[in-house]
């Protein structure tokens, strides 16, 4: 029997009674995806998984994403998160792994820059360090239920270009070849999911450069002040990590970044699954 213990008064929650590793029966599968639209972030701890049952049970949850041309894990269901290099050593900090590493520090949903932006992601945490590295997630429901009328009817119909070339660029000019500058073309998202059936949603982070209509500076202007908002303490649920947890969240409710840790002497490896979204945001902002 599964026990649902919220975490934050807003959102997040624990979720003890799984074993992922022995397969989850359907009933107990719908029920977690409800907590996830319920919770928008799920914490699953003491999970013993190797990738093909992270897989199997990512896959409940909708069908999922490839990982992207230049990730460690590129062509596969799986995205490595790791400072590990092939031979086992701590990578150099020079080394792209780790500055992709770094680029995750940023606030962001995944996948925001593909034309259909990913659902929901899953990520096993294989290996930790001592202190740091947590995963922080910022309430994007409630962020946009905290703004008053007249700028929630502002903002809907908005529509943001999400230029992944721009944002990595931003972190390290040579984080991002021209080829996978190519491959990710910038795509306009809606600024307002209106999808969940728990409330309306913003939607931005790292990858939102502009808004349709508006000059750059205008632009800059109005996307840092919602991040701003949105990332206030009492929307942020942060995660300390212990081994072989397992955290769910939903991309269209919850930004998410990780914090810094002792990268040149301490070893981190997650693993990360991604659950396709089913459609495109513009819709909402047709």
């Amino acid at each position: 029997m599964l026990n649902i213990t919220p975490l934050q008064p807003l959102f997040a929650a624990r979720i003890e009674g799984v074993d992922v590793a022995r397969g989850i029966e359907g009933a107990t599968m719908a029920t977690l995806r409800d907590a996830l639209d319920r919770y928008a972030v799920l914490v699953l701890p003491s999970q013993v998984i190797d990738d093909p049952a992270q897989i199997a049970f990512s896959q409940g949850f909708g069908a999922l994403e490839m990982t992207r041309p230049g990730a460690f894990g590129a062509g596969s269901a799986v995205i490595v998160l790791s400072n590990i290099g092939p031979g086992g050593e701590i990578a150099a900090p020079s080394d792209k792994q780790l500055l992709n590493n770094k680029a995750n520090r940023h606030w962001h949903h995944d996948s925001s820059f593909k034309p259909i932006p990913a659902r929901a992601s899953l990520l096993s945490a294989r290996e930790i360090p001592s202190a740091g590295g947590n995963t922080e997630f910022a309430f994007m429901r409630g962020a946009f239920a905290a703004l008053d009328a007249a700028e929630q009817a502002r903002l809907r119909g908005m529509v943001a270009l999400h230029d992944f070339g721009w944002s990595r660029g931003r972190v390290d000019p040579t984080l991002v070849t021209e080829a996978e500058k190519t491959q990710h073309p910038a795509v306009r998202q809606a600024v307002v999911l209106e999808e969940n059936p728990y409330g309306s949603a913003l939607y931005l982070g790292a990858h939102a450069r502009s808004i349709d209509g508006m000059t750059e500076a205008e632009s800059r202007a109005l996307i840092e002040r919602l991040m701003a908002h949105a990332t206030e303490d009492r929307f942020i649920y942060s995660h300390r990590w212990t081994p072989r947890d397992l955290l769910i969240w939903d991309n269209r409710a919850v930004l998410h970044r990780a914090t810094p840790f002792a990268s040149t002497t301490e070893r981190r490896h997650m693993v990360r699954t991604t659950v396709a979204g089913q459609g495109p945001t513009i819709a909402a902002a047709a």
